[in-house]
């Protein structure tokens, strides 16, 4: 039974190719083409689109490993990493004497005395003054690898059974929740593609004429396409795209 509302790779691919002409004509592509452009369009799809990734927080515990290899493998639907969050207040060793404790009393004891406005203005100037002098640890990230780099001094910095929470952006899984596969973008870029495919198989056979006198140009069917597709990747750059340095690679 065909669905205007696909859940699954065979209903999307079969939606692309009623939007085609299916079954009144006859769409010229192979089954292990289709599955070709449908993985390459959720390949765009989840790498250009805010709508194929979602921002989590990953907990992970340090290793031994990880301290002597100074990086963290992480899974291969992580698409890019933001940051890792502050992880320099631990608190082994803070005591009475400590720098910390003091200004955490203080903290404590301005928020009975003052006005809030003004503890407010000084927390943010603490923490531009934090970020300018100490900053966030740097972080390098390629998805090909899976290794989150952190650059700081393992040995000095963390230590075995600790958390390094990583704010991150993995791809949704379409298999997971479905509703991705009726996103109505990633179903129009699919059609495009699917009809590049389709056009590209036809103009290997410029002038065959098909049964009952009817000619199909695949030439110009291709050249339909790939205008399409460039028509959407301009649109996913200026609607649906994050910034260039959303991601920190």
């Amino acid at each position: 039974m065909s669905t205007s509302r696909p859940a699954s790779r065979s209903e999307l691919i079969a939606y692309a190719k009623r939007q085609l002409g299916d079954p009144v004509i006859e769409i010229n592509t192979d089954p292990d083409q289709e599955e070709d452009v449908l993985e390459l369009s959720l390949q765009f799809f989840q790498q250009f689109h805010f709508d194929g990734v979602e921002r989590i927080y990953l907990k992970h515990e340090v290793t031994a490993n990880n301290i002597s290899d100074k990086y963290v493998t992480l899974s291969d639907a992580i698409i890019g990493v933001e940051r890792v969050l502050p992880f320099d207040s631990r608190t082994r060793g803070i005591d009475l004497f400590d720098v910390r404790y003091q200004l955490l009393l203080n903290d404590i004891y301005s928020l009975q005395s003052t006005d809030l406005v003004y503890y407010v203005q000084i927390q943010n100037q603490l923490a531009l003054l934090n970020q300018m002098l100490v900053g966030q640890k740097p972080v390098r990230f390629n998805r090909h690898q899976n290794r989150l780099h952190i650059d700081m001094d393992w040995a000095q910095d963390t230590a075995v059974g600790e958390f390094i929470i990583v704010e991150a952006y993995r791809i949704l899984d379409p298999d997971t929740f479905t509703d991705v596969y009726n996103d109505l973008y990633l179903k129009k870029y699919v059609i495009a593609q699917m009809k590049k495919q389709w056009g590209n198989n036809l103009k290997k056979f410029s002038g065959v004429q098909l049964p009952g006198g009817v000619t199909l140009n695949g030439q110009v069917i291709y050249e339909e396409a790939v205008q399409e597709i460039q028509q959407l990747e301009i649109e996913v750059e200026s609607r649906y795209q994050e910034p260039v340095d959303f991601f920190r690679m």
